[in-house]
């Protein structure tokens, strides 16, 4: 028998551009699996933090990856992040899980621990999956390859209003600073690093309301649907 042609959708780009967001909007509206893969560099990042480690350490973080298990699981259709069979979904979202997630994730060893998770999901559902090397290396086949971005102040103001409603207390220009230092890091590291796919739609969120870039998007994909 014909094997059954499995749906998958790459959403790539930079952090607060809204991946995540109109990822899991778009994937509810169609029916999709959406699979959030920087939660699972963001929670091998919290594990070397934990454990004191440099996340620039790459031999430290090799010793710790044999007693790491990073799972993802649907709980009533939302996405949740176990570390060692602790759900960690809300602690991976602070800005230090952020920079040790980009730190970790420019470690080839890294990548391939959590490689075959990523493919796996995506050979066995319909699925959006987003990240910074979707469409360029996790699922270069995808049938819909994405490049959400927008200008850094645009994207630094949508995670400086999420990061008040937790209770932050960091300045709109310190989020600012610490979004460039992440977006140079992703683009400038030399595994993987942060780029669109050559056959990527690039689709630009900084004029645009969350409704338009959901709509966008939804209406990408289905175009190949």
């Amino acid at each position: 028998m014909a094997e059954k042609t499995v749906l998958s959708v790459a959403i790539d780009g930079p952090g607060g551009a809204g991946k995540s967001t109109v990822a899991k909007a778009a994937a509810k509206e169609l029916g999709l699996i959406y699979v959030d893969t920087g939660a699972l560099y963001r929670a091998v990042g919290v594990n070397a933090l934990r454990n004191k480690l440099d996340t620039k350490d790459e031999k430290a973080i090799k010793k710790m990856l044999k007693t790491t298990n990073v799972e993802l699981k649907y709980i009533d259709g939302v996405q949740h992040v176990f570390l060692n069979d602790e759900d960690v979904s809300t602690e991976i979202r602070t800005p230090d899980a952020s920079m040790a997630a980009s730190d970790v994730s420019a470690i080839q060893i890294v990548r391939d621990f959590l490689f075959d998770t990523q493919r796996n999901i995506a050979k066995k559902n319909n699925c959006i999956m987003d990240g910074r090397d979707i469409a360029t290396v996790v699922l270069p086949d995808a049938q819909v390859k994405i490049f959400l971005t927008a200008s850094a102040e645009v994207r630094a103001q949508r995670r400086f209003l999420e990061l008040q409603q937790k209770g932050s207390t960091d300045t709109y220009e310190k989020v600012l600073e610490e979004l460039k230092q992440r977006d140079y890091q992703d683009s400038h590291r030399e595994i993987a690093p942060l780029k669109p796919a050559e056959d990527s739609i690039i689709v630009d969120t900084s004029e645009m309301p969350l409704d338009e870039s959901i709509r966008t998007v939804v209406n990408l994909i289905k175009e190949k649907m």
